[in-house]
């Protein structure tokens, strides 16, 4: 998933692109709030962490442009600022959520998942490859259609939304299944195999590939 993060101080920047990178995002970095609305504008993200305080253009400036725009892409601010009325100003500018600094990265890496968590669960059916989820009702269609359970639904979810792409064992693990105690790669590698079968249970053309180094890939057949 794709993140822009927009903060002046270049030490905080770089750590939360490391942080970030590590637990499997594709980060770009901003230093001020025209060069983040100039981002958003040209390309397309899963979610935005924005500081308030910044040159050439401030972050509540920039948030209300990127709404004013269209741009419904889910919104972290960051602020060294406890008063309420700076918090009231971003929300009413439109950010899903706040976050005062200082912060434990801990709960940083939680409420980006929580945000990207907005981006994907609309009602909206999501097709590959001749292959349909909906959300709303967890049900996987294709020839014939089935009911998935909620973290089945999740976890296909996340694999739709990036065909092609690896993702690591760890960045499934942390979107799927968050800071629950029982998440293992074990656990994983059961919810691919039950996705498997309804796949195939549906006559899917996507197939889930596993691999030592590259993690898991969803991909559409080519054959049949």
């Amino acid at each position: 998933m794709r993140l822009l993060i927009a903060e002046d101080t270049l030490d905080l920047n770089r750590a939360l692109q490391a942080i970030l990178e590590k637990s499997g995002y594709e980060v770009t970095c901003t230093y001020d709030g025209q060069e983040a609305l100039d981002h958003v504008m040209a390309e397309t993200f899963d979610g935005i962490i924005l500081d308030i305080m910044m040159p050439r253009m401030d972050g509540i400036e920039a948030l209300r442009k990127m709404r004013d725009r269209g741009v419904k892409t889910p919104v972290l601010l960051l602020t060294a600022k406890a008063e309420v009325d700076d918090r009231v100003a971003g929300l009413d500018a439109g950010a899903n959520d706040y976050l005062p600094k200082p912060f434990a990265m801990r709960e940083l890496l939680a409420r980006v998942r929580a945000m990207c968590r907005q981006t994907t669960t609309d009602d909206a059916p999501l097709s590959v490859g001749g292959t349909t989820l909906r959300m709303g009702t967890s049900e996987l269609s294709a020839e014939n259609s089935v009911c998935l359970s909620s973290r089945e639904a999740e976890l296909l979810q996340l694999l739709m939304r990036n065909v092609g792409r690896p993702l690591s064992r760890a960045f499934i693990l942390g979107h799927v299944w968050g800071d629950d105690s029982t998440a293992t790669d074990e656990g994983l590698v059961l919810y691919l195999s039950y996705l498997r079968d309804k796949l195939a249970a549906v006559g899917s053309a996507l197939v889930i590939a596993e691999g030592a180094d590259s993690g898991v890939t969803l991909d559409v057949s080519r054959h049949g």
